[in-house]
């Protein structure tokens, strides 16, 4: 029987980035699929659970956070500006465009979006929060241009606060999270425990 793996994201996180190719890459190898939700990390999630925003945090804590990051995008091979230009960055217009477009498309199309918006802050230097930006991904996915004006209708809106409500409820407390039959994994360094999970069926 093939399984549901649902992820909890948010399109600013870098480490959701370390860990986006390979969800994808795993759901595909053992049949699974993905339900794409996006979620209000540092709105909602953060607050309730006792999570501090990045400048708020210890000295010590942002320092190691670097370190790790470099770790992870040298072992997977994957390129990260560790001090990106727009960052810290708001990343709720992105997150309600991946449901517009999870919800016209599919998650399919909703998880090589996703793959886009999480480069535009890591890899390319451009501006997430920037609707101009927003606009010029949903051109380069070769999506209808009216998925952006689609993200700021108040069904996508209730959806990401459902998603975000969701994820409290399960005890979900950062991005990523996947969840499988009510199992956390949270993070991209978990992947590994998702897999075998899968493997087991």
């Amino acid at each position: 029987m093939s399984l549901t793996i649902d992820y909890y994201m948010a399109p600013q996180s870098p480490w959701t980035y370390l860990g986006h190719a390979r969800l994808t890459d795993m759901a595909q190898a053992h049949g699974a699929q993905v339900r794409i939700k996006p979620v209000d990390i540092g709105g909602q999630i953060f607050p309730a659970s006792g999570g501090l925003p990045l400048g708020q945090r210890a000295p010590q804590r942002q320092a190691y956070r670097l370190v790790e990051l470099q770790r992870f995008s040298h072992l997977l091979q994957l390129p990260l500006n560790l001090h990106p230009r727009f960052f810290p960055v708001s990343g709720d217009d992105a997150a309600r465009l991946i449901i517009a477009v999870a919800s016209q498309d599919g998650d399919h199309a909703a998880m090589q979006l996703c793959d886009a918006l999480l480069k535009v802050v890591w890899v390319q230097e451009r501006n997430l929060a920037d609707h101009a930006v927003l606009a010029e991904v949903v051109h380069e996915q070769q999506l209808p241009a009216e998925r952006l004006s689609q993200s700021l209708q108040a069904n996508v809106q209730a959806v990401y606060q459902a998603h975000t409500e969701e994820a409290l409820a399960l005890g979900v407390f950062g991005a990523p999270t996947y969840v499988v039959q009510g199992e956390l994994f949270w993070g991209q360094d978990r992947l590994d425990f998702l897999e075998r999970r899968l493997q087991a069926g």
